[in-house]
């Protein structure tokens, strides 16, 4: 959908000290749907997302966000963000569940925010709809690490985001954990159409769950429909052998 993408990237190429991270990048990803980016270590997942959320500027070529650069974008109500996980959240931060998700209400300098008590309506929606509204009273750093990544997507959904965008996000989750997380981001894909794109590391979950694949080595080495992709591409894209199994009607137990 030439009209209805969240974010496009046209030929993009951006460069860490003269050496591409990311070279001649095209792709899109559209309006409902779940886009995950896979590749190795190494192969420019990571520069992806913050060339689209305007961390980084593309040396050539063209990112856009709903339409706009992302350094001239400025309806950030629009976008949620997950980051990887940060072990100092985890060891050091004081601050309760709720402290973090109410985070996501704030919408610049107000000399009153810091000054009101209690969460409004859009935090314990959020924490309801992530799962964590019965750790609102938690200290962040006594929660496991799946339970901060849903507390992390709470904060994200507040203001009502068209685009989430998760960079690894259950790097260090069990796998128990992991099963929690990707059935809360299907639902928040499929029941409230929010817009997917997400770094991850965990093939069968992604080929499962996601509706489109971007496999990124620096270039594009395949981008299209999930259920489409072969083990073939992706044993090109690791360089190693991958088999693909995964039971479900699209991908018929392959």
């Amino acid at each position: 959908m030439v009209n209805g993408a969240c974010v496009r990237f046209s030929n993009c190429t951006f460069s860490y000290d003269g050496t591409p991270a990311v070279e001649d990048v095209t792709f899109a990803v559209d309006r409902g749907d779940f886009v995950a980016i896979l590749g190795p270590n190494g192969s420019g997942k990571s520069t992806l997302l913050r060339l689209a959320l305007g961390l980084l500027r593309p040396t050539s070529g063209d990112v856009l966000l709903f339409g706009r650069a992302p350094d001239r974008f400025r309806d950030w109500s629009r976008v949620g963000y997950v980051p990887q996980f940060v072990e100092e959240i985890r060891a050091r931060f004081p601050a309760t569940a709720e402290e973090i998700v109410s985070q996501g209400a704030y919408k610049g300098f107000d000399p009153g925010y810091v000054l009101r008590r209690g969460a409004g309506p859009a935090v314990l929606e959020a924490m309801k709809t992530a799962g964590v509204d019965h750790l609102r009273r938690r200290k962040i750093s006594e929660l496991s690490i799946g339970q901060q990544q849903r507390v992390l997507i709470a904060r994200s959904l507040v203001r009502g985001p068209e685009l989430l965008v998760l960079d690894e996000p259950v790097a260090g989750v069990d796998a128990g954990g992991q099963e929690h997380f990707f059935e809360l981001i299907r639902r928040l894909n499929r029941e409230r159409q929010i817009t997917i794109l997400m770094v991850s590391h965990d093939i069968g979950a992604v080929l499962r769950d996601a509706t489109a694949v971007a496999c990124i080595n620096r270039r594009v080495v395949f981008h299209g429909p999930s259920h489409s992709i072969t083990a073939r591409e992706l044993s090109t894209l690791y360089g190693i052998p991958v088999d693909v199994l995964i039971h479900d009607a699209l991908h018929e137990h392959r």
